[in-house]
């Protein structure tokens, strides 16, 4: 029985590594994989999901107006496709969420998607939102703060100094952004000093 997974983490916890070895596994097994990035997301070459650590893998870029049930169905009668992955998956929409569900229950495929599950303001995304209400399961992908407790929460960084106002999505890395405890997120520190 397929089922819907969202996996989330801060920035800078190894998601979109994640996403490409689960793609790599199930190739290697000779299954066909539907890897799928939101088009907004342009730090680094699109058409492509990359990890910091410099290994990217081809994918489908979608938008706002995508449909993903659809884009699916039509890769599907090409060859069929046996997983579905998702990165960025805060920036879907709600009907994306649906759309994914559609896949699972109807056509029996698993989809897994990875993404942050806040913002900078300690918000939930759209994608985010409507993932946590229709996942089947919900993994959390864990990393650190710089003092070594769990990271749960990602600071905006602007000219240096730690902001908690501004437009939700401003896509950046790690020059921008960078993950926190919850005590250090509330008092602002950025590290030791």
């Amino acid at each position: 029985m397929a089922q819907l997974y969202y996996r989330y983490s801060t920035m800078n916890a190894g998601k979109s590594i994640e996403l490409i070895k689960v793609a790599y596994n199930y190739e290697e097994r000779g299954k066909n994989v539907l890897v799928l990035a939101p088009s907004v997301d342009d730090r680094y070459e699109l058409g492509y999901i990359t990890s910091r650590i410099g290994v990217s893998r081809k994918a489908d870029m979608i938008d706002s107006d995508s449909n993903i049930l659809e884009l699916f169905m039509k890769k599907n009668r090409e060859k069929k496709i046996d997983c579905v992955l998702i990165d960025e998956c805060q920036f879907l929409k709600k009907h994306h969420v649906q759309e994914l569900v559609e896949i699972v229950d109807s056509c029996d495929v698993p989809v897994l998607a990875y993404g942050l599950k806040n913002d900078f303001k300690n918000e939930l995304f759209e994608g985010s939102y409507y993932m946590l209400v229709y996942a089947d399961k919900i993994e959390e992908i864990k990393t650190i703060c710089w003092c070594g407790r769990k990271a749960t929460m990602v600071a905006r960084i602007v000219d240096g100094k730690f902001v908690k106002t501004g437009e939700q999505i401003v896509v950046g890395g790690n020059d921008m952004y960078i993950s926190l405890c919850r005590k250090h997120y509330n008092d602002g520190r950025l590290g030791e000093d």
